[in-house]
């Protein structure tokens, strides 16, 4: 039941499913598909369609391949339609997207930093405005995602870095944006991403292991990453696992995280690690150093096998360097894995499976959560409100989207 009482409330809940079905196939679905599949009269559909389109919403184009007849139309973004301004904040650099309703992305800058949080989060809190600026009333708002716990919607901790309490959302200046922050953890917003558009969906039980500088791990269910009771629950990577005595620079000591990721592969062949720095050399580890990348990859199933124990899903998921370890070590790590599993768990494994988004699901899951804001009926009729003489659908799709988010497209 979706609570309409009037013509005019159940019109207003058919646009928000069209836009959301639009949304999640990422633009790839016909009119008469999508009318199918939401079970809409198609003249309903067709209404609908038009008014989405008068209100910027959305713009139809003609379905590639269509050979004869008419022509089979396929609903997307609008070239003056919103735009969720998207943050990928990792230990080295961050990313900035700007991403269309459909998921399409145009990164618009990428920028090492020095990891302190005014060094990090100042610059990029004016590259947010200057876009914001720049792009108008197109934006609906930003999402940033951040590679430590998340507390109070805004509250980061990020170890290694020494960063404490550090508030986010003062450090952007936020009331320079003139549109709605949110900010999430790196894994959470990942498996988000990986609920909505990879290997997670239509999931009803899943782990998330996104492995970076270490590990983060996140619990998926029906498609929602469990936050915990303070917002900071994509943290398995700080239980303790493995036996080992080392510190962590969390405060604990023995945390599953500093035996996985780049830190690790680094200590296993006598580098320098820590701080957010020496992603290059890690790579290079990764590349060439079998020895350290099984080690790696021993710890990581180790780990797997005690949360398959614990929560049972039907999938696992790596992102990061993640699927680069089960590519080159899977051998050892599903080795490590099933002595720890419990004999019923051994007779039905779960997958375990690299993401289908790579090092992109961060910046994705930060854009959906955005979007997951807008599409609701509240957010329809503010952009409504906000956008009261909309021109007509603008047919030249390309022009007017490449001169307004000038950036580089990216997969």
């Amino acid at each position: 039941m979706n609570g309409a009482t009037t013509s005019g409330q159940l019109r207003a809940h058919n646009r928000v499913r069209l836009l959301r079905a639009v949304h999640d196939c990422g633009a790839t679905r016909t009119r008469s598909q999508l009318t199918r599949d939401l079970g809409l009269a198609r003249g309903t559909a067709s209404v609908l369609v038009a008014g989405l389109a008068e209100d910027a919403l959305l713009h139809e184009e003609p379905a590639p391949g269509h050979a004869r007849g008419r022509p089979t139309q396929v609903p997307g973004s609008h070239p003056e339609g919103p735009v969720a301004l998207a943050v990928d904040v990792r230990e080295d650099a961050w990313e900035l997207a700007a991403c269309e309703l459909g998921g399409r992305v145009t990164v618009l800058a990428v920028v090492p930093h020095d990891g302190t949080p005014e060094g990090t989060l100042g610059p990029l809190g004016e590259a947010l405005a200057e876009h914001a600026h720049r792009l108008g009333s197109r934006v609906i708002g930003a999402g940033v995602a951040l590679a430590g716990p998340i507390r109070h919607g805004g509250l980061v901790d990020i170890a290694h870095l020494g960063w404490r309490s550090v508030n986010v959302p003062a450090l952007l200046r936020t009331t320079d944006l003139g549109a709605p922050l949110f900010v999430g953890n790196d894994t959470a917003l990942a498996a988000l991403a990986e609920a909505r558009r990879g290997r997670l969906r239509g999931v009803r039980v899943g782990v998330h292991l996104h492995v970076d500088f270490d590990l983060g791990g996140v619990l998926v269910v029906d498609g929602h990453a469990v936050p915990g009771a303070s917002g900071s629950g994509a943290e398995f990577g700080h239980m303790r696992i493995g036996g080992s005595e080392r510190l962590c620079p969390c405060g604990a000591i023995g945390c599953w995280g500093t035996d996985v990721g780049a830190n690790a592969l680094l200590r296993h062949v006598g580098l320098a690690y820590g701080g957010g720095r020496g992603r290059e050399q890690a790579e290079r580890v990764l590349a060439t150093s079998q020895e350290a990348v099984a080690a790696n990859a021993r710890a990581l199933g180790s780990g797997i096998a005690a949360l398959v124990n614990a929560h049972d899903p039907e999938v696992v998921v790596l992102s990061g360097h993640g699927p680069e370890l089960l590519q080159r070590a899977g051998e050892a790590l599903l080795a490590a894995c099933e002595p720890g599993l419990m004999a019923i768990r051994r007779d039905a494994p779960p997958r375990i499976e690299g993401s289908a988004l790579g090092w992109r699901g961060s910046l994705l899951g930060a854009m959906e959560s955005v979007f997951d804001a807008f599409l609701t009926m509240e957010g329809l009729e503010l952009w409504r409100k906000s956008h009261p003489d909309q021109a007509c659908d603008t047919p030249d799709r390309q022009s007017v989207t490449h001169s307004t988010l000038n950036g580089e497209n990216a997969p």
